[in-house]
């Protein structure tokens, strides 16, 4: 949240929603640009930035590797082997997806600290990454497993011939994606309160000290979110694609 406006404001205009920027129309609808979409576009725009400049960089890499590609290789080691220690054989194939999310999942959540507000406190945002987790799940699941075998696991625990269970299985696997975008949305967004109310009622004297917040609800929390978030895709896509058949 941008501190210079959170300073300005008081108890009566603590102000951490999300606003319009401008309006487009599409289709004969009217559709507006927020806040959360610039701050998408800003962390975007930086990824990409620095994946070209990575590219040419690896492209030049020395034997005895700079200070630079010493962090690039440092990040693609550490993100490669978090994959590989959760997802095993399957790491391969969702490595590139799963570092790409957990890096634009921190930066979102840490992009606070520069005077943005959070996309990840944005429910749109979490739903949309939870909605892409869900279809990932279904689609390895029909790739991997037989039908049989998915509509025995949807059966479970009764037999198969016997579907009680089953609509009480398709709601738990509906709220998967629920869970997952609540749990992100909630945690950053709880954070982004507790910070706008203590800029915005504490404006005279929250000069420094809130910087321990901030340590705490952007940085640290948000790497929590960031690898728990991540963490059950793989285990949820893992399931999927392992099969006893």
């Amino acid at each position: 949240m941008n501190q210079a406006i959170l300073l300005a404001s008081n108890a009566d205009n603590i102000d951490f929603m999300i606003h319009g920027i401008f309006s487009v129309n599409f289709f004969g609808q009217k559709v507006w640009i927020t806040t959360s979409h610039a701050c998408i576009l800003i962390i975007m725009a930086i990824m990409v930035i620095f994946a070209v400049i990575a590219n040419r960089k690896l492209k030049k890499a020395k034997e005895v590797p700079d200070g630079f590609q010493n962090i690039i290789e440092l990040i693609v080691e550490m993100l490669d082997k978090m994959v590989e220690s959760t997802m095993g054989k399957w790491a391969p194939k969702f490595v590139n997806y799963i570092s790409t999310i957990f890096i634009f999942i921190l930066m979102s959540n840490i992009s606070g600290l520069f005077g943005l507000r959070p996309p990840t406190a944005d429910y749109g945002t979490t739903l949309a990454l939870a909605i892409i987790t869900f279809f990932m799940i279904w689609i390895n699941k029909f790739r991997h497993q037989k039908l049989k075998t998915i509509w025995s696991d949807m059966c479970s625990p009764l037999p198969p011939w016997l579907p009680i269970w089953l609509p009480i299985n398709l709601v738990s696997e509906l709220a998967v994606p629920v869970s997952l975008s609540l749990r992100l949305f909630a945690n950053v967004l709880s954070g982004t309160v507790i910070m706008a109310l203590v800029y915005g009622l504490l404006r005279v004297i929250a000069l420094a000290w809130p910087a321990a917040l901030h340590v705490y609800f952007d940085l640290f929390s948000g790497a929590i979110q960031t690898y728990v978030f991540c963490m059950l895709t793989m285990t949820y896509v893992t399931q999927a694609c392992d099969t006893d058949d």
